[in-house]
């Protein structure tokens, strides 16, 4: 979850690690910090807080150098503190490391270590790293058996960056279940966990795949596998724009991601819907394989797990086929039932989720199919996955997932309708009015957007209630779970998601008087048992905002405040009703004062269990 870069080359490395550090602060903001290899030797500076704060410790001058690594982190071994910040020294001075991931076994090392006499600083597992190394290398082993020797004891997952002082014209990275690319240009070679940190630089990047060590030198690349043996790896060239990391002109990556999202929605249809047909060959979903499906299992985390309690009804309900649906974190240890007829969809805006991605393990043994749903292209999900569905909403860099939401429940319902019309669940007609109806929904998020001030009007009168609710029944309850965590993670007010039939069960003794609730109402078959439900929380003193179809039928006087979407078949339409809900979420977050790319204590890219 944290970010890790590294610089090697003919330029100075402080302003690239630097700036390389800006484009991955949605990884980690809690600390920063970075190493620079100076003729003096290591130069380390760290501290607690935003990037900025590093910014301002550098303000004085930079480390004079042309190799260096750096840091931004989201703490999970030790509180944030300039201590624990990385990069992290041998006691010597002599290696510096910057560590993704967690080093399950490092207690057990430090005990070792210290009976050694290594003396640690900091309550990071990291800092085993470069104490370990340093050993090897003080005992005279040479650079790549010491450090095989170092990743062979450690167990957990990890990305690594490291210097050593000893080896002053090599970068080491090294990954095994956190992501790591290593970018290659003219002036010099990066590392980054991510490729937005070097677009500015170069588009040809080498996508480490797991166990890979890459000995980075400023002219060449180096790649060896886990066993040390030399890899030949192609270079992975970078099609989107460096623009396309920037925020445009648009106070906050969020709000330029939600503004994104008609041309996300219409990126991700058109390549597959042609003819009056939708063409899943790209993924290897022919009409003969999805014919034969007869048990799909859905496996996501977070945001990506409400796209699929949307994509289960999606499929149960056109296809007839029988869906599991589960949180990545919970599915491998309850011993699930898995056979290998079975499809296993996995979805991960990163593609490198770590609970999806051991979800993703445990059902390949079992001899499952899996197909990965993913918005990052030579992602390890997408890489170990039988079959990829790429959703093409471009870089998402706010935390808070919008754009890639909206794709993820796309390639779902595409893979619903063209199972069920290969299965014979569709007739001619139907099959061309839900291809019919999904061309329109970039225009209708469109529509959505056309104007933002009823949702910001709404954010200013509420955003100060310690509790909001979200209701709805059947999809609407799918959208109100996603609409909840939007608020939640970047306003930090306190909400909750209810199928509104359950709140009778306990839930409801929370409405009182004033007590906002958002009421989701665009299920047509279920709509007078949801009016119902907004009647009781009125009678206990609620004030409902609706967010329903502009020609909708909403009894009179039902809700307070409305917010309107176009209309579209009811199987879609949540697609269209968390936008209004994402923009308030935003506005909230702005009203309030806090920064809606950042929220406290969350990062963007998963990848601790």
């Amino acid at each position: 979850m944290c970010g890790i870069v590294g610089y090697i080359g003919n330029e100075q490395a402080a302003p690239i690690l630097m700036e390389e550090l800006a484009r991955l602060e949605y990884r980690g903001y809690d600390s920063a910090g970075i190493a620079v290899l100076s003729e003096e030797g290591i130069c380390l500076t760290k501290t607690r807080g935003k990037l900025q704060a590093l910014r301002n410790k550098l303000a004085a001058g930079m480390p004079k150098g042309y190799s260096g690594i750096g840091h931004t982190r989201w703490a999970t071994h030790g509180a944030p503190s300039d201590v624990n910040a990385h990069p992290h020294l041998d006691q010597k001075g002599q290696v510096a490391v910057v560590h993704n991931g967690i080093i399950e076994n490092y207690q057990a090392l430090r005990k070792e270590l210290q009976a050694k006499g290594c003396v640690f600083q900091s309550q990071t597992d990291t800092e085993v790293v470069p104490q370990l190394l340093a050993q090897f290398l003080q005992a005279g082993e040479a650079l790549l058996p010491a450090l095989l020797k170092t990743l062979d004891r450690l167990r957990g997952a990890y990305a690594l960056g490291i210097l050593v002082q000893e080896a002053p014209d090599c970068l080491i990275a090294a990954r095994k279940g956190s992501p790591l690319v290593v970018g290659v240009a003219d002036t010099g070679n990066y590392i980054a966990s991510d490729i937005p940190a070097v677009l500015p630089y170069t588009r040809r990047v080498y996508l480490l795949d797991e166990g890979e060590i890459a000995l980075v030198y400023g002219d060449h690349v180096e790649i060896y596998s886990e066993w040390g043996e030399r890899v030949d790896k192609k270079i992975y060239e970078v099609t989107w724009s460096v623009d396309a990391a920037e925020r445009g002109g648009y106070d906050h990556f969020m709000l330029k991601e939600i503004f994104e999202q008609p041309k996300a929605i219409r990126d991700t249809l058109q390549p597959r819907i042609r003819q009056g047909r939708i063409r899943l060959e790209e993924a290897g979903l022919t009409e003969e394989y999805l014919a034969g499906v007869q048990r799909v299992v859905l496996i996501a985390c977070g945001t990506a797990s409400h796209a699929c309690m949307v994509g289960r009804v999606a499929i149960e309900q056109l296809a007839r086929v029988p869906v599991e649906w589960d949180v990545a974190s919970e599915f491998r240890y309850r011993n699930p039932i898995l056979y290998p007829e079975d499809l296993l969809i996995v979805v991960s805006q990163s593609g490198e989720t770590a609970d999806t991605l051991a979800a993703l393990r445990l059902a390949r043994e079992k001899g499952c199919k899996v197909l990965a749903i993913t918005n990052v292209v030579g992602s390890t999900i997408a890489r170990e996955a039988d079959r990829v569905l790429y959703t093409w909403a471009g870089p998402e860099i706010a935390v808070a997932s919008t754009k890639a939401y909206l794709t993820q429940l796309l390639c779902l319902y595409l893979v619903a309708i063209e199972m069920a019309y290969v299965k014979g669940k569709l007739s001619d007609e139907t099959y061309a009015r839900y291809i019919q109806e999904l061309e329109t929904l970039p225009d209708k998020a469109q529509t959505v957007l056309t104007s933002t001030e009823p949702e910001h009007a709404l954010a200013k009168r509420f955003c100060h209630c310690r509790d909001i609710f979200f209701i709805g029944r059947g999809l609407d309850y799918a959208a109100a779970m996603e609409a909840s965590l939007k608020l939640k993670e970047i306003s930090y007010i306190h909400s909750e998601a209810m199928a509104s039939g359950e709140l009778k069960h306990g839930t409801i003794a929370l409405i009182e008087e004033g007590v906002p609730v958002v009421a989701l109402s665009t299920q047509g078959q279920v709509a007078e048992k949801l009016h119902s439900n907004i009647r009781e929380v009125k009678a206990r003193g609620a004030v409902v905002i609706c967010i329903a179809y502009g020609d909708s039928s909403l009894e009179d006087g039902i809700a307070d405040h409305l917010l309107y979407i176009p209309r579209t078949d009811d199987l879609f339409a949540p697609l269209l009703s968390v936008i209004p809900a994402q923009l308030f979420a935003y506005y909230c977050a702005i009203e309030r004062g806090y920064d809606p790319d950042k929220p406290r204590n969350l990062a963007k890219s998963v990848t601790v269990e």
